[in-house]
């Protein structure tokens, strides 16, 4: 590790040393993009703070994305969900990475109360779809969302297909079509 990797100069993390000192932040830089991972229960107001701070001035949240760490080899939580922000007034980007770990051994098909993170569409309303599509294939909820509900998949869906242990060859949804070959068509 680099010692810009375990000391990221990065302006944005001194300021939140600053603010959420003793809070559990701990933050990275690799290939020059820098990363910040908050706790769950401190995300929101972390979120707030960068957008509205006027020397963070983070006003554009550009992605929400989610990742599965399972049997990744040095991961200490299954999930992480990564706020991409960008501030268009400093030109400066940052991730901000949440950890989440699953409560119960429900093949990702129950809710369970430890994939539950509050909704940032108070803080910046385009995080809607974004949140939505998370749940969708991750299984994530976003608590206080204005509509959360699936995206790319039917309501019914029984799991989650962006989750590692998923099957690659799907839980039986491809049974019912005939396979059509090419002098078939």
């Amino acid at each position: 590790m680099s010692e810009n990797e375990a000391n990221p100069t990065h302006p944005t993390v001194d300021r939140l040393k600053t603010e959420f000192a003793g809070q559990g932040l701990r933050a990275a830089e690799f290939r020059g993009q820098t990363t910040v991972v908050v706790p769950r229960e401190r995300m929101h107001d972390v979120l707030r703070f960068l957008r509205d701070d006027a020397a963070c001035k983070y006003d554009f949240l550009s992605d929400v994305f989610g990742i599965d760490y399972l049997q990744y080899p040095e991961a200490t939580d299954r999930f992480h969900v990564v706020y991409n922000l960008v501030s268009t007034r400093l030109n400066q980007r940052i991730f901000v990475k949440v950890p989440l770990n699953a409560t119960l051994d429900t093949k990702g098909t129950a809710d369970d109360p430890g994939l539950h993170l509050p909704s940032v569409c108070d803080l910046w309303p385009g995080a809607e779809w974004n949140e939505r599509e998370v749940f969708d294939m991750f299984g994530i909820r976003f608590d206080n969302h204005p509509d959360l509900r699936r995206i790319l998949l039917w309501e019914s869906y029984p799991a989650f297909p962006l989750r590692k242990d998923y099957p690659l060859t799907g839980r039986g949804e491809r049974e019912q079509y005939a396979v059509i070959d090419r002098d078939a068509s």
